[in-house]
């Protein structure tokens, strides 16, 4: 199932983040998906409001019975999820027990059997 997709384009007032975290438990709600991707790339540059944004869409998915992953970040937004501990799925990113492809173990001569 593809999970369904909100767009978010920033800035975002405080204002508007309640109609947001409506929209999330809308949408999963309406897909019956466990998952909603927010594409995040339209935000702008990431600050503590972003974060706030992020926790609070990401709280409301959770009361919903889902969850959130993330589209498009900045990798200065993943620095600064990362600098106050929240952690989100992201898309693109392998699963935490997938090894990243392309990767292989090396094996030494004489190495013993595992």
């Amino acid at each position: 199932m593809t999970p369904a997709v909100l767009v978010l384009t920033g800035p975002v007032t405080r204002d508007e983040v309640p109609g947001l975290c409506d929209e999330v438990r809308g949408r999963l709600a309406a897909s019956g998906a466990a998952v909603l991707v927010c594409d995040v790339g339209g935000l702008g540059p990431p600050g503590l409001g972003v974060v706030d944004l992020l926790a609070r869409l990401q709280l409301a998915a959770r009361r919903a019975g889902g969850r959130i992953r993330l589209r498009d970040a900045d990798p200065a937004l993943h620095a600064l999820l990362d600098l106050v501990g929240l952690r989100f799925e992201v898309d693109g990113e392998p699963e935490q027990r997938e090894p990243a492809l392309g990767v292989e173990e090396a094996v030494e001569p004489g190495d013993p059997a595992v």
